[in-house]
């Protein structure tokens, strides 16, 4: 936007003005033009928590940006035994370029809301915008680094240390960009009690009781099982077991 531009005169839809997506996310690559013609082939909707966005093995007609909320990631063995591989949050791109089939189920784990872009559109624009292809390749890494993180914490770390480590990303993603160290840091968790326990390995007997151990010591305060207040993020981070790189 040009000096003098204001946020009615400017090239830019009006949808995107207030989306994090174009702010922070990957349609921050893209010129008011580009931004335009992508525009014309978005749809945004909301979908409940529980509501499936692809499956596992699932042709890949579409890709989307989470605008608000959580989708959780699993995985399905051929017996059903199902595992949670992974959390997304607002502003991450849903999906990946090139791949004809989903290799992974995507869920709702809260009210989200997405707009959504077809998969020939994403696909053109990157052969326009080598900065868009740039910011959806570092969004990649930064899950594979949250990958390498998760094997830690299963692998390495103690049942009070997996849940306080599960509660700090919960709380630096939902609050992305926001010092808040030293300041209280308020969330809702985005699972259910048994979800963390399958996503920790836990029981969930041990992850009630390691919350019960982190309220009782001052570290969280819990309001109706599922709201969350931690008044020092950098006080929770002493409890995850050694150093945890940023989210």
């Amino acid at each position: 936007m040009t000096v003098g531009q204001n946020i009615h005169s400017s090239p830019i839809p009006v949808l995107c003005h207030s989306c994090e997506a174009r702010h922070s996310g990957v349609c921050g690559a893209l010129d008011p033009d580009q931004l335009v013609r992508f525009a014309e082939t978005t749809t945004r909707h909301k979908i409940e928590p529980g509501g499936a966005l692809i499956g596992d093995a699932e042709p890949v007609y579409s890709y989307s940006n989470l605008l608000s909320g959580v989708v959780k990631l699993t995985k399905t063995l051929s017996d059903g035994r199902q595992q949670i591989v992974g959390l997304q949050f607002s502003p991450d791109f849903l999906g990946r370029p090139f791949k004809l089939e989903s290799a992974i189920n995507a869920e709702a784990a809260t009210s989200v809301t997405l707009c959504s872009f077809p998969r020939a559109a994403v696909e053109r624009m990157m052969k326009e915008s080598p900065e868009l292809e740039h910011r959806l390749f570092k969004q990649t890494l930064n899950e594979l680094d949250d990958a390498r993180e998760l094997m830690v914490t299963l692998g390495r770390k103690t049942a009070p240390e997996k849940v306080a480590s599960f509660l700090l990303m919960i709380g630096r993603n939902m609050h992305s960009g926001v010092d808040s160290a030293e300041r209280p840091t308020c969330f809702d968790l985005p699972l259910t009690r048994a979800e963390i326990s399958d996503f920790l390995g836990l029981t969930n007997e041990t992850v009630s009781r390691q919350l019960t151990r982190l309220r009782a010591d001052g570290v969280i305060r819990i309001e109706n099982k599922r709201h969350v207040t931690v008044d020092s993020m950098s006080r929770l981070e002493q409890r995850c077991g050694g150093r945890v790189a940023p989210l």
